[in-house]
């Protein structure tokens, strides 16, 4: 089609027969069609939330306008200070109300770059508005909102990619491909960590001064779905430390970790889940969540994925797949296949190769933990169908297994996964 999607609404919304075909409501058929960007089209993307995470998104976005044939048209947040910093940045119209962001209708998809707490509502609302979306990892704040979420989207026709952008590197799916070719045998285990070290407490970012709830920052429009609660700034700028807004380091940094697993052998919902930790280093710190916290989860594949943090000690531990005939382990350049000398042979069945005794299969990876491959593919999907890197499904997965091992921390208890009702039941 030669005609441009905003040309033909525009056009069809004036005419006899798009009153005909499509009665008084315009507005419907707009929706539909705005599910269709032609390949050489721009598309036109809406930014919900202006904090520093969004503005590494924003910067990433601008690089990308000319060669990708993209515009930022619309940026939204709460705090004055922020929206005006994002306005000057991306040159697009600014909304402090996200709703009034996502009537516009030349908007293709959203970028839902918020604290976890507001996802799953910013995301219900772009699905009923028609938009293609982007949302920050985890999907959602529960598991109930990622159960539902999943069906919406997946009725609605619309792509949704979760920001794990580690997926857009190759290396999971490969890995995959090298499992289901039993080229590490029976899977047992699989054991990674995401560890920081803080000098001071962690995740205590910066209190800007400026921020005057009912001058220039809505702070009861910021809590939304959230508890009721009076002005605290370290609650805003420093979210991620309260339960109220944040899974901590479950949802955080293990949601870009067990995903990795996750795709690599192929799992979906855990069997049992435990968790442990607590706060052993900052033992005087206002965050709720811990410092250090671990999570093992059985699988019904009858195999055991371990997951480990301190925000006090980053030594990395390796970040393995173990199997029964090889061991895989994930590097910066990719990963590496090594055979376990008990059985002393694995046969590498995607590239016929084969490997004896100490020898080492190499995968050198391509693409990359990167946002701008991330939103690459998003724009591939809408304009050509392309298969999304990390879409609802994957995300209602790695939701499941995190909050399950934030329920298990908090309730210390031992849980486990109805399949059969998708919920959470004690062990």
């Amino acid at each position: 089609m030669s005609i441009s999607r905003r040309r033909f609404v525009k056009v069809l919304a004036g005419s006899a027969a798009g009153v005909t075909l499509f009665g008084s409501n315009i507005n419907l058929l707009a929706k539909s069609y705005s599910q269709i960007v032609g390949a050489n089209e721009k598309i036109k993307i809406g930014v919900i939330g202006c904090g520093g995470m969004a503005t590494s998104h924003m910067n990433a976005l601008l690089k990308m306008q000319d060669t990708d044939n993209i515009e930022i048209a619309a940026v939204c947040d709460v705090y004055t200070n922020r929206l005006e910093k994002a306005k000057e940045l991306t040159n697009a119209q600014g909304f402090k109300d996200y709703r009034k962001l996502l009537e516009q209708k030349d908007l293709d998809y959203v970028l839902i770059a918020t604290p976890e707490h507001w996802h799953y509502q910013m995301t219900m609302d772009a699905i009923d508005a028609g938009k293609h979306i982007y949302v920050e990892k985890p999907m959602t704040h529960t598991i109930e909102q990622a159960k539902t979420i999943t069906e919406k989207i997946t009725k609605a026709k619309l792509k949704l990619q979760v920001g794990v952008q580690g997926m857009s590197d190759d290396s999971y799916e490969t890995a995959h491909k090298m499992i289901q070719e039993d080229v590490l045998g029976k899977v047992v285990m699989a054991h990674i960590d995401y560890s920081r070290n803080y000098v001071d407490d962690f995740w205590a970012y910066k209190i800007d001064r400026d921020a005057k709830p009912g001058v220039n920052l809505d702070w009861e429009a910021w809590l939304g779905p959230a508890p009721k609660r009076p002005w605290d700034p370290r609650r805003y700028f420093q979210w991620r430390r309260y339960w109220d807004y944040s899974g901590g380091i479950a949802t955080d940094l293990f949601i870009h970790r067990v995903t990795r697993i996750i795709k690599s052998i192929g799992l979906k919902f855990p069997d049992y889940v435990t968790a442990s930790g607590g706060t052993w280093n900052w033992v005087n710190s206002v965050a709720e969540i811990p410092d250090t916290f671990n999570i093992m989860a059985d699988y019904p594949e009858k195999l055991t994925v371990i997951l480990v943090s301190s925000m006090a000690n980053d030594m990395p531990i390796r970040h393995v797949i173990r199997g029964h005939k090889a061991t895989l382990e994930f590097t910066r350049d990719g990963f590496i296949i090594t055979p376990q000398k008990a059985t002393n042979e694995s046969v590498i069945s995607v590239t016929g190769e084969k490997a004896t005794g100490d020898n080492v299969f190499v995968h050198k990876k391509t693409g990359a933990e990167d946002v701008t491959l991330h939103h690459r593919n998003l724009q591939a999907a809408i304009r050509k169908n392309e298969i999304l890197k990390c879409d609802q499904t994957l995300g209602y997965y790695g939701v499941v297994v995190c909050m399950m091992g934030v329920e298990s921390f908090r309730q210390r208890k031992y849980l486990k996964w109805d399949a059969k009702n998708k919920t959470v039941i004690e062990s």
